[in-house]
Order: structure tokens, then C-alpha cells, then sequence
């Protein structure tokens, strides 16, 4: 007596069904459709504007009736290139940036490194939250705790300018270059470690040719947060700065007072180009590839 159970019957191919097998069948389509949105939004909020602000730094202000004159012209970057003023500016504001990045790596390698290396697992976990804590907190706030620490009265009393603004942005942003080398210091094999220091290698000579090697693309992911971060603020130079001018400001008092919205889009272009530069710089390095 055949016991076999009777064949089920096929499914219909609904347009769901051959959808999905298609997808299956084509893991190129599939996973152009799942970046698809977010390449769409890159492609609108970050793309669409830095479009609209190179074609506004071209254009002018009528300087009887405030009005845009959408006519291309080259004088904003004529402007620019030959005020002394907005050079000097330009160099200040990258010498801050360069400052704010120095410092922090300062700050930041030994503190990753002690993380990644020397702490207990669960010691790690409470010191990553600890370098998370900051982040939490508004920019506003910390930017006036400085404020109050800087100030005549203050804790330390050292009165405003750049060098209260560098101590600012470098508190700000040095969790962003903590993260990125802990992560890279993390991935480094204490074995390459050891190996060094059976080899007779002391320290000094264990961190110039295993450690920074291997955490150096950690170290320019880091460097890229903190540079262009600090390049392009405004509001802690408002805070602290006192009289101190910098890119962020020139292109919020355009916006501002002095309502001129194309001049101001051709010195946002200024931190762009300097962050292209850098990039292309650090490309050429390979450290970006191993990132």
C-alpha cells in the first residue's frame, strides 16, 4: 500500500513572489535599492546644498535695495583673494584648527591608548561612557561653562580670545578624536606587541614602528572630526573669542548684519576647499585605504 503524502500544490507566483526571487537572484539590484534612500538624501541635503552655495557665491548684493542680483560674477572671490584682512583671517582660523588637532591628539592617544590596552574589559566599557558623557550635553552649555571658568572672575581667569578658544573646541571635540583611535588602537594584536618586546624593542622604538603605523589611519579619522569641526565654528569664537575673527564668523556676520548672503557663501567655500585639500593631502598617504 503506497503511504507517500500527496504533493503539495506550487504556490502561484504572485507579483510579491517574483519580486523577491528576482532579488534574490540579483544581489547587485538589491543592494542598490537599500542604499538607494540614503544616497538620495546625501545626494539632496548635502550635495543639492554645497551646489546652491558655490552658485550663490557667484552672484551679488544690489547695495541700494538689499536685493540678490542672480548674475554671475567674480567679484566675491575677488574680494577675498585681495583683502589682506580676510587672508590673515583664513590663516588664523587653520592655525586654530591645526592647535585644536594637536591638542587633542595630545590628550587623546595616551587616554585611547590606556583604554584599548591597559584597562579591564569592564573598565573599558565605564571609560567609553565617560568619553560619551560630554557628548550628551548641549554645545551651548559646555561652550558657557568655559565662559565662566575663562572669565575675569573665573576659575582660571584667563580672560577671553584664541587662546581661550582653542582650550574651548579643544574640550568640545576631543571625544571625536578619542573614539576613532581607540577603535583603531582596539584592533591592534597585542601579539605585535609582544613580538616586539622579545625582539629587544623598548618602548620608545615599539610605538615609532608598531603602534603609530598601524593607528595612524585612527589618528587622521580623528584629525578629520577635529579640523574641520574646529575650521568651520562660530559660536564658541562668539562665546569666548572676544574681538577674535574667524571663517565661522565672517560668514555669520554677512548672513546677519550686513545681509549680504553671496559674499558669505563665497567665504564658506574657503573651509570647503581647505578640507579638500587636507583629504586629497591624506589620500596620498594611503592612511585613508586602511581606514
Amino acid at each position: 500500500m503506497n503511504t507517500a503524502a500527496p504533493a503539495r500544490p506550487t504556490p502561484p507566483r504572485t507579483p510579491r513572489r517574483r519580486l523577491a526571487a528576482f532579488l534574490h537572484r540579483h544581489a547587485g539590484v538589491r543592494l542598490s535599492l537599500l542604499l538607494s534612500a540614503p544616497a538620495l538624501w546625501l545626494g539632496l541635503a548635502y550635495l543639492g546644498a554645497l551646489a546652491a552655495l558655490f552658485v550663490t557665491a557667484f552672484w551679488s548684493t544690489d547695495t541700494f535695495t538689499g536685493d540678490l542680483v542672480r548674475v554671475p560674477t567674480w567679484r566675491n572671490f575677488q574680494d577675498l583673494l585681495t583683502a589682506d584682512v580676510y587672508r590673515t583671517i583664513a590663516l588664523r582660523s587653520v592655525g586654530v584648527a591645526v592647535a585644536v588637532t594637536l591638542i587633542d591628539l595630545l590628550i587623546a592617544f595616551p587616554m585611547a591608548f590606556a583604554m584599548a590596552k591597559l584597562a579591564s574589559p569592564r573598565a573599558q566599557r565605564w571609560l567609553v561612557i565617560a568619553v560619551l558623557t560630554p557628548l550628551w550635553a548641549s554645545y551651548l552649555v559646555k561652550a558657557y561653562a568655559w565662559r565662566v571658568m575663562l572669565g575675569s572672575e573665573g576659575l582660571l581667569g584667563w580672560g577671553y580670545g584664541l587662546t581661550a578658544t582653542v582650550l574651548t573646541l579643544s574640550y568640545l571635540w576631543l571625544p571625536y578624536m578619542i573614539l576613532p583611535i581607540y577603535a583603531g588602537l582596539e584592533r591592534l594584536p597585542d601579539s605585535l606587541l609582544e613580538a616586539a618586546g622579545d625582539l629587544g624593542a623598548r618602548g620608545r622604538r615599539t610605538f615609532r614602528t608598531v603602534v603609530w603605523p598601524l593607528a595612524l589611519p585612527a589618528v587622521i579619522a580623528g584629525s578629520v572630526f577635529t579640523f574641520s569641526l574646529s575650521l568651520g565654528d562660530y559660536i564658541t569664537v562668539k562665546i569666548v573669542g572676544g574681538t577674535s575673527q574667524l571663517i565661522g564668523n565672517v560668514v555669520y556676520d554677512n548672513i546677519g548684519a550686513a545681509n549680504n548672503l553671496p559674499f558669505a557663501a563665497a567665504v564658506a567655500t574657503v573651509p570647503v576647499m581647505i578640507m579638500l585639500i587636507y583629504l586629497a593631502a591624506v589620500r596620498r598617504t594611503g592612511a585613508l585605504e586602511n581606514l
